[in-house]
């Protein structure tokens, strides 16, 4: 029976100078394997926007992780609505598909954002990419201890986050061994049958 796994990247793309994402797409094209990227809208320029093409083109999903990153409990409901609709709209500019799940900044999340964001919220499984000091080989252990199947990975492609592109050149071919399949968060939903479900801003597993 085909087991499955979602490796899922925030914070990207990347700042003019800052090659993170880049040399993620490189790694997961030599491996054959297809992610999902939750991107921040006022991080996309005219320089990054052919690596979201390339990303898109590889069969990787592209998704909402809001315009600024900032805490969205604290705005208003029409902020919360521009926050979330200008990340879209520039989404579908580049893609021409309109993202199909939203991850909160800092997995934050009040009624109003539940009241005002019309996609599903989706959280993931994190193994503390976001702290610098935390080095690859705890990454890699947090990754394997959380692993099973309809695992969503959270993890982070923002500037210089060298420890992930380690742990993920770690965790493909380990993952392949263990006999798992690389499927986007989109592609994941389908396979296990689960209906995306608005409320529920806690997805770490599909199952």
């Amino acid at each position: 029976m085909a087991k499955y796994v979602s490796l899922t990247f925030d914070d990207g793309p990347n700042y003019p100078g800052d090659n993170t994402m880049e040399r993620m797409l490189d790694l997961l094209e030599k491996n054959g394997v297809v992610a999902s990227f939750f991107l921040i809208g006022n991080k996309i320029t005219d320089e990054n926007i052919p690596l979201i093409k390339r990303a898109f083109n590889m069969g990787c999903d592209i998704q909402n992780h809001s315009w600024t990153h900032q805490d969205m409990t604290k705005m208003t409901a029409e902020e919360i609505a521009e926050e979330h609709k200008k990340t879209d709209d520039k989404i579908i500019e580049i893609t021409g598909v309109r993202p199909t799940f939203f991850r909160p900044p800092y997995i934050s999340v009040n009624q109003t954002m539940r009241d005002t964001i019309p996609t599903p919220f989706i959280c993931g499984q994190g193994c503390e990419d976001w702290v610098p000091t935390v080095l690859a080989k705890e990454r890699i252990r947090q990754c394997k201890e959380y692993t099973r199947d309809g695992i969503l990975y959270l993890l982070h492609v923002n500037e210089q986050n060298v420890e992930t592109y380690k742990t993920v050149e770690t965790l493909i071919p380990w993952l392949k061994e263990q006999g798992y399949e690389f499927v986007t968060v989109e592609q994941m939903f389908q396979l296990k049958n689960v209906t995306k479900r608005k409320i529920n801003d806690n997805w770490s597993y599909v199952e």
